[in-house]
């Protein structure tokens, strides 16, 4: 299978790769802000949403530029629909990292200290997905043998994070030290909140497999 880039499309290629170091990045921003916020290190967690504030704009402008010079120039157009596609669900990713960190600059939950290790864990498994389906996506458009590989790793850690959820959940509403009912619920929230990240990200590993079956018929 080839790759999906030309020669003459070279600058698509620089600018999508631009597009997808974005949402990685959003990803490491996200897992480090809940595990700065988790910490109480509220500094780092203001700079951490600061940056991703910013970053989801960057992102946007970038798909927009890309989406335009595809219709534009009518770049690789068999695959066309599909890179627009992909582009828009990868996305929700940045999107929905942005919307959690604001959640807890928001609402400021307040974490206990038996729960840190849980928060932190699913944050991080959360990220996970969201690095594995980024580098799905690039091997979509240079060694798309390797897509399925990346969008098994998206399933694993996304079934992971799942179970330190309902682990976290049920910690919430079994013990004794959060006598309030609300905070608990509040708890839940935040717990699934973070994991919705990996949903997303699964979401889009979904998509990226069809894609890829269809480049390959």
């Amino acid at each position: 299978m080839s790759k999906l880039f030309s020669s003459k499309t070279k600058e698509l290629e620089a600018e999508i790769d631009g597009y997808l170091d974005r949402v990685a990045t959003a990803g490491l921003i996200f897992q480090e802000g809940v595990k700065s916020y988790v910490n109480g290190k509220m500094d780092k967690f203001e700079k951490c949403y600061h940056e991703i504030t910013l970053l989801e704009s960057e992102a946007d402008n970038v798909r927009r530029d890309i989406k335009h010079k595809l219709y534009t120039f009518m770049l690789i157009p068999e695959s066309r629909g599909d890179v627009l596609g992909l582009l828009e669900t990868l996305d929700n990713i940045v999107d929905i990292c942005e919307k959690v960190l604001e959640q807890f600059s928001i609402e400021t939950p307040n974490i206990l200290e038996f729960l840190k290790s849980d928060f932190i864990e699913l944050s991080e498994l959360s990220a996970k997905t969201v690095d594995e389906v980024v580098k799905g996506a690039r091997a979509f458009f240079r060694e798309i043998t390797m897509v399925s590989n990346y969008v098994n790793k998206v399933h694993f850690y996304e079934h992971e994070a799942d179970n330190v959820e309902e682990q976290l959940k049920r910690k919430a509403f079994n013990t004794d030290e959060i006598k309030q009912f609300s905070k608990k619920v509040h708890i839940r929230h935040f717990a699934e909140k973070i994991a919705d990240v990996s949903d997303v990200a699964q979401s889009v590993a979904e998509r990226l497999s069809i894609y890829a079956i269809k480049r390959r018929i």
